[in-house]
């Protein structure tokens, strides 16, 4: 390694883009795999867990590792493709130590690691050479004080805790994309996972599980008790939870709709009642939806919504009221372009596209497809045989679809290969 830092505090990779000698990135830091020995001795870093394009995780031992600074890593470029499986031997920094209960032995201070940092020895290796705790919080402090000690000087570092605690992770988790995220949730052993899911809100789950395989959404929804599965389903856009509710036991699924808030239950239904892969089943029933009274500055206003998909605030729905789905009649749409093009207080009904055709909800998948690309269009209004508007498909909902049910755990993309170190 060349220019490095003399010390590294570990959490702060996390998420760091790894280049090859070209200067192109080939993923990016998740993780930090260390051989933990004893108490007293230091432990030598084996290398880094990184994410590459298809969200693959491989190891890349630190020999590979040519450089970390500013903000960034550098390999020598040679990587092994083959995806990460940790050792028995292995320990994950992130995912493993980080939030660990430990003492420092010379003042008894006892307190949760939120880092370790980790130096280069005189023989080249790399060790974790400190650790950062942070004391519960005491009084009406935010936070409790905060400590680095040297690695020697905590106890409790190689005692595998069965309920570890889940702060420092779920704040590194809540910091990244969605699907950073989940991947990062999914490659968790099973007792760090099921803290992390004990300790996330319920939104914040319900956005990592939309991320997941459906074999990890089954099993995480099926750890969690009735009540909080219900209120985690009804933070899923409905047409997600249609599709997670639909593989789960028949019983089971009563008993969560049952629980669920009655409007947000009757949409699941409605989802599930369509034949699977049509525009029905596919489609979400909350696009923005807007009378035809409603000003251009009306919309621009609910299409700000940071909740939105770029695909669902490129269009407004206008229809007659009622304007919860299934609308009253559906006069047409609005492109957001073509509103940001009009004058604020113009209404939405005078910028209509009246030449956008409208999709069946039993329209095939293909359908769908020929549809979004006929027209160029990232979104299309779904309405049935009564001009009534039952929802929006978008092309997010398409590719959802139409790729391979295991296309989160895919690799797709092939790179020279070499043993693992």
């Amino acid at each position: 390694m060349s220019t490095s830092p003399s010390r590294i505090y570990l959490a702060r990779l996390v998420g760091l883009p790894v280049f090859d000698p070209r200067g192109d990135q080939v993923a990016k830091v998740r993780d930090v795999v260390v051989a933990l020995r004893s108490e007293t001795s230091q432990p030598r870093v084996l290398g880094l867990v990184a994410e590459v394009f298809g969200r693959r995780r491989i190891f890349v031992p630190m020999t590979r590792v040519t450089n970390i600074d500013a903000g960034q890593v550098y390999t020598t470029g040679l990587l092994n493709m083959r995806r990460f499986e940790q050792r028995s031997t292995e320990t994950l920094v992130i995912g493993q130590i980080i939030d660990r209960q430990v003492t420092i032995t010379a003042s008894d201070v006892v307190g949760l690691v939120y880092d370790v940092a980790m130096e280069q020895a005189r023989n080249r290796d790399w060790v974790l050479s400190r650790v950062a705790i942070q004391e519960p919080t005491k009084g009406l402090r935010r936070r409790g004080q905060t400590h680095v000690a040297e690695w020697g000087e905590v106890s409790g570092l190689t005692r595998r805790e069965p309920t570890q605690a889940a702060t420092q992770l779920v704040h590194a988790l809540n910091e990244m994309r969605p699907a950073d995220a989940a991947n990062m949730l999914h490659d968790l052993p099973p007792e760090r996972r099921a803290a992390v899911v004990a300790a996330l809100d319920d939104e914040r789950l319900a956005e990592l599980i939309e991320e997941l395989p459906d074999e990890d959404q089954v099993e995480i929804l099926g750890k969690l008790d009735s009540e909080r599965a219900a209120d985690v389903l009804q933070e899923m856009s409905p047409d997600d939870a249609a599709d997670l509710i639909a593989d789960l036991p028949a019983d089971t699924a009563a008993i969560l709709l049952a629980l669920m808030e009655p409007d947000e239950a009757e949409d699941v239904r409605r989802l599930m009642s369509y034949v699977e892969d049509t525009a029905g089943a596919m489609m979400t029933p909350e696009p923005v939806i807007l009378g035809p009274d409603a000003t251009v500055a009306d919309a621009l206003a609910h299409v700000r919504s940071p909740e939105l998909t770029p695909s669902l605030a490129a269009l407004v729905y206008v229809c007659r009221p009622p304007l919860e789905t299934p609308t009253g009649r559906f006069l047409g749409v609005a492109h957001i372009q073509r509103l940001l093009r009009e004058s604020p207080s113009t209404l939405v009904a005078g910028a209509l596209d009246g030449s956008m055709a409208s999709l069946r909800p039993e329209a095939t998948i293909d359908e769908v497809a020929a549809h979004l690309a006929t027209y160029n269009l990232v979104a299309a209004p779904v309405v049935d045989e009564n001009g009534l508007l039952l929802g929006a498909v978008t092309v997010d909902d398409l590719l959802d679809h139409m790729l391979p049910d295991n296309w989160r755990d895919q690799a797709v993309r092939r790179h020279q290969m070499e043993p693992r170190g």
